[in-house]
Order: C-alpha cells, then sequence, then structure tokens
C-alpha cells in the first residue's frame, strides 16, 4: 500500500489547525487504498496552536507534529518539514485554507499518472486584487530576470514525489527557495490551476518586510541583477564624471567667467568617485554571493520537540 505524506507548516494558526486536521482526515478515509500521514511543523506559534496539535495528535497517531525552537522563517520551516517525510510523495498544503483540500485526489492521481511534481498554479485569487496584480508584476518580472524558467503564480502547493523529496535533503542549502528549486531540478512536472480562495480564518503573517524577503531571496538565488545593474550604473556615472571633467576643462580654458567651473568640477568628481564605489562593489559582490552560497552551513531549523515519531 502507497503512503501519502500531508505536510502543514504553520504560524500563529489556532482557528485552523483544527479544522484542517479533520478535512486532511476525512479527505484521506475517502481513499483507503493508501496509507497516510499528515505532520504539522510549526515554526514557534505564540497563540494556542502548540496545545492543540498536542491534543491533536493524542487522538491519531497518523498526525504528527515538529516544534521549532524559534522562528526559522517562512522558507527553512516547510521545506525542512517535507524532508522529514516518509510517504512515498508528499503534499505540501498551507494551514490557512487557501490551498484546496479537495485537489488533494487530482494531485494523486496525475502522479499516479507518472508525474513527478505536480503543482498547483492560481489562475485567480479571492484575495486583495491590489496584491494579486502586484503578484503578477514580480512574478514576470523574476521570470524575465532568472536564468531558470520560474513558475508564476506557484507558491509551493503540490505534490512531490520521494524520489525529489530525497533531493532536497541532499541538496544541503541553507537558504533553501522551494519554487525557485523546483523550476530548476524538478522532472516532469505537471501544473494544475486552481482558485485561490480567502483565509478560513486568522491573520496573515506576511507583511511588507516578510514579504521583501520573499522577493530578495529569489533575486540573489536565482539572477544577478542587483550586482550586475550595480556594476554597469557604476561605469555609465564613471563615464559621465569623465565627460564632465573633460567638458569643465574645455570651458576654463575657452571661457573660464561663463559659468562656474568649479562646481561643474566637484559635481564631476563626485559623479566619477561614486560610479567607481559602485562599480567595485558590485564587482566583489559577484564573488562573495558565490562564495556565500557554498560557506554557509547553518541548520535549517533547530527542533524543539516532536510528537508521533517513532
Amino acid at each position: 500500500m502507497k503512503k501519502i505524506s500531508i505536510m502543514v507548516p504553520c504560524y500563529n494558526e489556532e482557528e485552523n489547525v483544527v479544522p484542517m486536521s479533520e478535512a486532511l482526515v476525512a479527505q484521506m478515509e475517502q481513499m483507503p487504498q493508501y496509507d497516510y500521514e499528515i505532520l504539522f511543523i510549526d515554526n514557534c506559534s505564540l497563540d494556542n496552536t502548540r496545545p492543540l496539535l498536542r491534543e491533536i495528535c493524542a487522538k491519531n497517531p497518523k498526525i504528527r507534529a515538529i516544534f521549532n525552537s524559534k522562528n526559522f522563517g517562512q522558507f527553512n520551516s516547510p521545506y525542512y518539514g517535507i524532508c522529514q517525510t516518509t510517504g512515498d510523495c508528499t503534499l505540501c498544503v498551507c494551514c490557512d485554507f487557501q490551498d484546496p483540500i479537495d485537489m488533494i485526489p487530482k494531485l494523486i492521481a496525475e502522479w499516479e499518472n507518472g508525474y513527478k511534481i505536480v503543482i498547483g498554479v492560481k489562475t485567480s485569487s479571492k484575495e486583495s486584487k491590489l496584491m494579486y496584480f502586484l503578484r503578477s508584476i514580480y512574478y514576470k518580472m523574476i521570470r524575465k530576470l532568472s536564468k531558470v524558467n520560474q513558475i508564476e503564480h506557484f507558491t509551493g502547493f503540490g505534490l512531490y514525489d520521494k524520489s525529489f523529496v530525497e533531493v532536497l535533503r541532499n541538496l544541503d542549502d541553507p537558504t533553501p527557495f522551494l519554487r525557485g528549486i523546483v523550476a530548476e531540478l524538478g522532472p516532469k512536472i505537471k501544473k494544475v490551476e486552481y482558485e485561490q480562495a480567502k483565509r478560513r480564518a486568522g491573520k496573515t503573517s506576511n507583511n511588507f518586510f516578510s514579504l521583501y524577503d520573499a522577493a530578495m531571496l529569489s533575486f540573489t538565488s536565482y539572477t544577478k541583477f542587483g550586482l550586475r545593474f550595480a556594476s554597469f550604473l557604476g561605469v555609465l556615472l564613471s563615464g559621465l564624471g569623465f565627460v564632465g571633467e573633460i567638458v569643465s576643462l574645455i570651458f576654463a580654458i575657452v571661457n573660464p567667467y561663463l559659468f562656474s567651473v568649479s562646481t561643474l568640477a566637484i559635481i564631476s568628481t563626485i559623479l566619477l568617485i561614486g560610479g567607481l564605489q559602485l562599480f567595485f562593489i558590485g564587482f566583489l559582490g559577484e564573488y562573495i554571493m558565490a562564495m556565500n552560497t557554498r560557506i554557509m552551513k547553518r541548520p535549517l531549523v533547530i527542533e524543539e520537540e516532536r510528537i508521533n515519531f517513532d
């Protein structure tokens, strides 16, 4: 009998963990041909999430939980959770019900058809129209700039075969960006479209800074745009500064009383020095970025407690 693992990351989801566990169990009981496990990984919630998870795990030994010792971020914790599953495939589902539970049979059916990765791709969303529009712009921009063909409106919701989960375990990446890894290394990907629902209850933990971190992680992991832009801008400003110096010298020779040559000289010098600084910062940044991804060996998370693990 094949085993289906379902990994649910959560943070301050006291209003959702019980309904989510009930919905997942009910869904899996409709497919008796599969064994299953449900793993909640809690990223150091500050509300009543952990006591509720203890109660859930006490009632059902197929439901497991990992409690992180602190909040390790919105990417490390889910990635680590996927790596701790033991099924023939692993489903990643958010705890806020924005990922449709009723799509699970369809994802599994596509997996049975031979696809190693089956992902959900949003075609629309019931969230703020402005947020959806801004996300669309971001996805298109990162896809244009990235050396990897990034997947638009893919948030991590999907099914991953155990062979790909093993790839994730062996990557040894201290700052993993699952969406980019799937696009870069994922074999035989099947996309399933869906409409993203609103949160069932509670308040999202995402804010400007967490969204900014997500954007910067994707940029630094899969593009060199920022560093290259700094280098090119440095060259441009250096050129402008050099031209300014030549122009100021010519005017000083031809007609020293036409305008304040000293002001132009100062501006040109500032542009020249600033441009050179930007250029060399960008140049060094290329090396620092490459070195940083190789020498960082920090753990993804530190566990505080495990429940229902043999």
